[in-house]
């Protein structure tokens, strides 16, 4: 596994939680990396990506605001802070395969294996 996903937990409205992803064979390199989320009955959404020169995208508007991503070296987190119910699910980190991110799945060359965040009411 390429890609080490963690952090993920059971939370209260309103908490903070930092997502981890480690990289074990310097997949991060020259390349960006971002989370995506797939939410129970939902599609697959991308959340942020963190270009290869620290750079920071947040596509989603819900998160706009409460998410912060960064990159240091061989780890990128996802910062979550006053989580609401409407962010639970399965979270994932992936690393393109260009120095920019893009939207599509299909960029990503490496992916880890998911954290569940569950934000309870």
């Amino acid at each position: 596994v390429q890609l080490q996903a963690s952090g993920g937990g059971l939370v209260q409205t309103g908490d903070s939680l930092t997502l981890s992803c480690a990289d074990s064979r310097r997949t991060f390199s020259n390349n960006a990396v971002s989370w995506f989320r797939r939410a129970p009955g939902k599609e697959r959404e991308i959340v942020a990506t963190v270009d290869w020169k620290g750079g920071s995208t947040i596509w989603l508007d819900s998160v706009k605001g409460r998410f912060t991503i960064s990159r240091d070296r061989n780890t990128v987190k996802l910062q979550m802070n006053s989580l609401e119910p409407e962010d639970t699910a399965v979270y994932y980190c992936a690393s393109a395969r260009r120095p920019y991110g893009s939207r599509s799945p299909a960029e990503y060359a490496y992916w880890g294996q998911g954290t569940q965040v569950t934000v309870s009411s």
